[in-house]
């Protein structure tokens, strides 16, 4: 099997239009969450979330008119998209074997909203045609497959918050197999609207505490009690090692690990053996190495912070190394959650540092691990996981290490 590199990466979130901003208040312990702003949520049960303003969809559509036929999340998308090509500098590629893995847990969500509103108010004549389009979540890697003329496989995963981490663990399989030898991985999520806001506040997922916006994600903290969402994207070019190696590229870590699995137990409550399974996997097919740091799921639920502690400790045998959720700063971006995590994780290996985890207000004797409290630490970081669980009880679990 072919060894598969990190070689381009880019983000976007509630905290920078583009990843070194982002990381760097991301690690300064900063959040992006506030009062919603993209409608007015004040009858709203939850009224916050971390939106990423600022943006300008025309930064990477040049042409005004393309715009109202992409959905935001594939603009945030091609955004990350094209920061992570920048990022991987290539003079020149073969288009056929250059592919494209893209996700997002819900798609073009404030595109349905609005063209459902439309047809029910003011006719089915009143639908724009680029309605379907713009909402597919495959439009994604679509849009970012013509932008950047990417021939080879074009791939696209919908599971829930697991999404981009499972697009990840496809574009490594594309390579490792000689499907193709590069792959752009973009996984992107824009679902801050009102049936978005409605829809996850009727489930009693998410904090109500509209007023204290900045402590509202708790990740591990006894307090905790729900998530926030978030929006933004982010990407990752993959390539196979020798050919990143004969060009010379800059490589920010090798995929040596990787695991998935279904719990079959809940739409939306999860299993201690499904994330175990997962992580599982992804440990033993890396060979079982010492992991230095974990950036977890951690979505500040009652459920999943528990849950994925006691799969944690089981896993290392009560030995876990430090921990992270850094959903505390960028809120949780859904099906971007994943590659935005995995960003953040090949950062932290680059920069010897490990994101803290935000909010540890009170200690919950039931997550009693070391998530780096508030401040960010300083650490020599050669190997680190990142956790990825969606609804539906599927889970994802990658492993990168540092290539010296």
């Amino acid at each position: 099997m072919k060894r598969v590199v990190v070689t381009g990466i880019g983000m976007i979130n509630a905290l920078g239009l583009e990843k070194e901003s982002a990381f760097r208040d991301i690690c300064a312990g900063k959040t992006g969450v506030d009062k919603i702003t993209f409608f007015d949520a004040n009858e709203f049960p939850v009224q916050i979330a971390a939106e990423v303003r600022g943006f300008d969809p025309l930064s990477v559509v040049k042409d005004a008119k393309e715009i109202k036929k992409m959905d935001r999340f594939i603009q945030l998308g091609l955004k990350a998209a094209s920061e992570a090509m920048q990022d991987a500098k290539f003079e020149k590629f073969d288009a056929y074997s250059f592919g494209v893995s893209s996700a997002a847990g819900i798609g073009g969500l404030p595109n349905i909203e609005k063209n459902s509103v439309a047809c029910v108010t003011r006719g089915p004549r009143k639908v724009s045609p680029f309605f379907i389009p713009s909402s597919l979540v495959n439009m994604l890697g679509g849009m970012v497959s013509i932008n950047h003329n990417l021939k080879g496989p074009n791939l696209s995963s919908v599971t829930a918050c697991a999404a981009s981490t499972h697009a990840i663990c496809e574009a490594v399989k594309s390579i490792m197999i000689g499907e193709a030898s590069k792959m752009l991985v973009v996984g992107a999520e824009s679902a801050i609207c009102e049936i978005g806001i409605a829809g996850f506040a009727a489930m009693k997922a998410l904090s109500n505490r509209n007023d204290d916006p900045s402590t509202a994600s708790r990740p591990f903290d006894k307090g905790r009690n729900g998530f926030v969402m978030g929006e933004g994207a982010a990407a990752l070019v993959l390539e196979d090692y020798e050919e990143a190696k004969e060009r010379g590229a800059k490589i920010y870590g090798e995929i040596i690990g990787f695991g998935e699995s279904g719990d079959a137990y809940h739409i939306t409550s999860p299993t201690l053996d499904g994330p175990l399974r997962a992580m599982t996997k992804a440990y033993e097919m890396a060979g079982r190495p010492i992991i230095d740091y974990i950036n977890a799921h951690g979505t500040s639920t009652p459920v999943n912070d528990s849950n994925e502690t006691k799969a944690l400790k089981t896993l290392f045998n009560n030995q876990v190394p430090p921990v992270s959720s850094t959903k505390g700063q960028t809120g949780h971006c859904l099906g971007a959650a994943g590659a935005i995590e995995a960003v953040i994780s090949l950062m932290a290996m680059r920069d010897g540092v490990m994101p803290p985890t935000i909010n540890q207000i009170e200690k919950d004797e039931d997550c009693d691990l070391d998530y780096v409290p508030n401040v960010a630490r300083k650490a020599d970081l050669n190997v680190v996981m990142s956790n990825s669980f969606g609804f539906g009880g599927t889970n994802g679990s990658i492993i990168f290490k540092k290539v010296n």
